[in-house]
């Protein structure tokens, strides 16, 4: 059975700039359309039906953005926060040709239990996605991984571990990147002075490639 992609409305967006303080207060976002060889358009959408669709997608599941009587396959990009309250102030919504191939970043989602850490050994996550590359109907939007495998102290997961479907999707993150490992519980831990970030700083999960920054720095220009 195909997948059936997320459907999202939006519209036209005529209210740029500092004006566009109104239409958050009205519960309604601003959000930018761009992609390779597409005029960017502004748009608004109804928080709620984006942040339950962008909670569901993520950033590397792909949603139909319907625009008046156009519809567009995009990708969430760049989600910006408010740096005080934290809640979504803006996204970027990349258009994606559906016949030529993307590279994107996957979140990765822990199944499973280890019998290593029931054991009271520590299971430790060393990264929480890995980059692909897939046409845009191909891309998993998340991929599993399996800690029933850890056992003893020193156990690992690594990229080469996954399972994928290796017709369809291409991972370009290094094979030998460990993912999770386990080790033994330490007596006394350092306390460690975290860097505080601001919501509005923090990156997308996913990188954009080359012709993604050009793209979303000539949205940005129309944005102003």
């Amino acid at each position: 059975m195909a997948k059936v992609n997320t459907k999202l409305t939006a519209q036209i967006r005529d209210i740029k700039g500092r004006k566009v303080k109104q239409l958050r207060r009205d519960g309604v976002l601003p959000a930018t359309v761009y992609g390779h060889k597409f005029e960017p358009i502004s748009v608004q959408i109804i928080e709620k039906d984006l942040i339950k669709t962008y909670d569901h997608a993520g950033e590397s599941g792909l949603v139909d953005l319907i625009v008046g009587e156009n519809s567009y396959p995009i990708l969430f990009r760049n989600p910006q926060y408010h740096p005080l309250w934290g809640n979504l102030m803006h996204i970027d919504c990349y258009k994606v040709n559906l016949k030529e191939k993307i590279s994107t970043y996957v979140p990765l989602e822990m199944i499973g239990e280890s019998s290593g850490v029931k054991a009271g050994l520590i299971l430790v996550p060393v990264t929480d996605e890995i980059e692909v590359e897939a046409l845009p109907t191909d891309l998993p939007e998340k991929i599993e991984v399996d800690i029933s495998k850890l056992e003893n102290v020193d156990s690992v997961i690594t990229v080469a571990d996954l399972v994928v479907d290796t017709a369809k999707v291409e991972i370009k993150t290094a094979l030998d990147q460990v993912i999770v490992k386990l080790e033994e519980a330490k007596e006394e831990v350092e306390e460690v002075a975290e860097e505080t970030v601001a919501p509005g700083d923090v990156p997308a999960t996913n990188q954009k490639t080359e012709e993604e920054k050009a793209a979303a720095e000539a949205a940005k220009k129309e944005e102003n």
